[in-house]
């Protein structure tokens, strides 16, 4: 069974932001790398997750 996370991040400026993936370790791990340039949280890294959970179906979790 797949499963999809909401995540809230803190970043070092104390703004939020949130996402939806798949693989949450990943994509902490790309935002702290700073894979996309263009990113809300590029400039903004490092980041801390504050707060994640869990779904079955990603419709759900994008609703969330």
């Amino acid at each position: 069974m797949k499963l999809y996370y909401v995540y809230i991040l803190e970043c070092s400026d104390k703004l939020l932001y949130t996402g939806v993936t798949n693989y949450i370790s990943r994509r902490l791990d790309e935002h702290n790398a700073g894979v996309n340039k263009n990113s809300f949280t590029f400039k903004r890294r490092p980041v801390e997750v504050i707060f994640h959970q869990e779904f079955n179906d990603v419709n759900q979790a994008i609703w969330f």
